[in-house]
């Protein structure tokens, strides 16, 4: 199993954040591994595990990190960005989702926002937590936040004590990793709040 350093930046990002996690309801998109929803689950959040319906082997890989860390009632469901299944629509509303590199590729960032967009609409005041890779300059959620009425706020890495050995790290490519907080751009009155 490989953890990619976006995993860990959003596990440290979560452990700096440990003391408001108790209770919450929490789903790990694109979850792979697992390290954000393992920590988050060891802080005492009630945790769902989730990746492609389509891809069995990830779901066994997230049922594994359950086992491997003691974590039996931390559930896992198959999920595929922008398909609306039961599993998606049998999900209780969340406080937190965490995507750690999930926007991988730009054809699928739409279909991400589309599912968060939907959770979003069971408990608008929901956050998701997403920690990625800079692969290109040109890739950008920016107009698909805006389309679907949402904000994110750039979180700068040092405000969490982030490891810069692990966002920046001297493993093969360049890792500089990127840290938001997306979320409607409109409260519970219909208000616009302002993006940082």
């Amino acid at each position: 199993m490989y953890v990619w350093p976006s995993a860990v930046v959003l596990a440290q990002y979560l452990w700096f954040h440990r003391g408001s996690l108790q209770g919450k309801a929490v789903l790990e998109i694109g979850a792979g591994v697992s390290l954000p929803g393992i920590i988050a689950a060891k802080c005492g959040a009630e945790v769902i595990l989730s990746d492609s319906s389509e891809w069995p082997h990830c779901l066994d890989i997230c049922r594994q990190s359950c086992q491997m860390n003691d974590l039996p009632r931390v559930h896992v469901v198959g999920l595929t960005w922008g398909h609306v299944s039961q599993d998606l629509l049998a999900l209780p509303p969340q406080d937190i989702i965490l995507a750690s590199d999930v926007f991988f590729e730009p054809e699928d960032f739409e279909d991400i926002l589309t599912t968060v967009y939907f959770l979003m609409l069971r408990n608008p005041k929901v956050q998701l937590w997403s920690t990625y890779q800079v692969r290109s300059a040109d890739w950008s959620v920016e107009a698909l936040l805006y389309k679907w009425d949402m904000k994110c706020v750039h979180i700068p890495l040092k405000s969490f004590g982030a490891d810069k050995d692990i966002a920046e790290s001297a493993l093969p490519g360049n890792h500089t990793i990127e840290m938001l907080v997306i979320s409607f751009a409109k409260d519970s009155f219909g208000i616009t709040s302002k993006a940082y």
